[in-house]
């Protein structure tokens, strides 16, 4: 069952991504922020999933939202690339900037989004891969 809740939440994430993408353009300077803008709210949704202690009644919910949902919906790899396509271009700031703003503004996103449901520590500590309690 864990597998087919990841699952599905998986295709809703990458789908969402993807419908984003789209809004956002196509453009190497677009593509870049679109993945700022997906990692960043992926990230703060994270923080409020983990955070959200009543996740823990819901054996189900936490994988579904915080590996699969959230999972397919952020990208390292568009961060990787993007990143990449900068360093190609000759970009040197413009590609340390990026790396370095999208990995504090990710860790200040997670941050914020325990901070807003009062979340612990522990639920932090937890990402919901597990089985359901």
């Amino acid at each position: 069952m864990i597998l087919l809740v990841v699952s599905a939440g998986g295709v809703v994430g990458a789908l969402a991504r993807y419908f984003l993408g789209l809004i956002i353009g196509t453009s190497t300077a677009a593509a870049a922020w679109s993945t700022v803008i997906v990692n960043l709210s992926g990230c703060l949704l994270i923080g409020l999933v983990l955070g959200f202690d009543g996740a823990n009644r819901r054996p189900y919910l936490r994988p579904f939202l915080a590996v699969g949902v959230l999972g397919g919906y952020t990208t390292f790899s568009s961060y990787a690339m993007d990143a990449q396509r900068l360093l190609a271009d000759g970009r040197l700031l413009a590609a340390s900037l990026y790396l370095i703003g999208t990995l504090l503004g990710a860790l200040v996103a997670v941050w914020a989004g325990l901070r807003l449901t009062g979340g612990s520590r522990n639920a932090a500590l937890d990402s919901g891969a597990g089985e359901p309690r």
